[in-house]
C-alpha cells in the first residue's frame, strides 16, 4: 500500500476528483498526500522577476485555501506545494525528491490538435513514471 501519494493539481474538475480519490486511498493505507500544482514559467528575465515577487506566496495561499475547502479526513496528512517547470517533468522530479510511491492525476479530454500543440501531462507522467499511476477521469 502507498505511503506517500502525489496528486498533480491544476484546479480542474478532474484534478478535484483526483484529490478526493487520493484522500480515500490515503485513508485506507495511512498515507500522506502531497498536493502539488505546477507553475509554468519561461526561462528569462520574467522568471527572476516572478521569483522576487509575492506572486508565488499568493498563489500557494490560494491553493491551500482551495484544497482545505475540498476537505480532508481526520488522520490523513495533506501537504500542499507549488513547483515550477514543465508539468510532467516537475511532478516527476517531485516524486524522486520526496519518496512518493504512488501518483494520482486527473485526465482532461483534449482534441488531437490540442494534444499535439501542448501535450498531455497525464500521458507524459504515465510514460515516464517509475511508480504506480492512477489516472482519474
Amino acid at each position: 500500500m502507498p505511503k506517500n501519494i502525489l496528486v498533480g493539481y491544476d484546479g480542474s474538475e478532474t484534478a478535484r476528483r483526483a484529490y478526493l480519490f487520493a484522500l480515500e486511498l490515503a485513508a485506507c493505507s495511512r498515507a500522506k498526500v502531497h498536493v502539488v500544482s505546477v507553475m509554468q514559467v519561461d526561462n528569462g528575465a520574467d522568471t527572476s522577476a516572478l521569483m522576487m515577487t509575492d506572486v508565488l506566496e499568493e498563489r500557494l495561499g490560494g491553493l491551500r485555501e482551495e484544497i482545505a475547502a475540498l476537505g480532508q479526513p481526520p488522520g490523513v496528512p495533506v501537504e500542499v506545494g507549488l513547483v515550477h517547470g514543465s508539468p510532467g517533468d516537475a511532478l516527476l522530479s517531485f516524486v524522486a525528491g520526496h519518496g512518493v510511491d504512488h501518483i494520482v492525476i486527473g485526465h482532461t479530454e483534449r482534441g488531437a490538435l490540442a494534444r499535439w500543440l501542448v501535450g498531455s501531462t497525464s500521458t507524459d507522467v504515465l510514460a515516464k513514471a517509475h511508480v504506480p499511476v492512477t489516472v482519474v477521469r
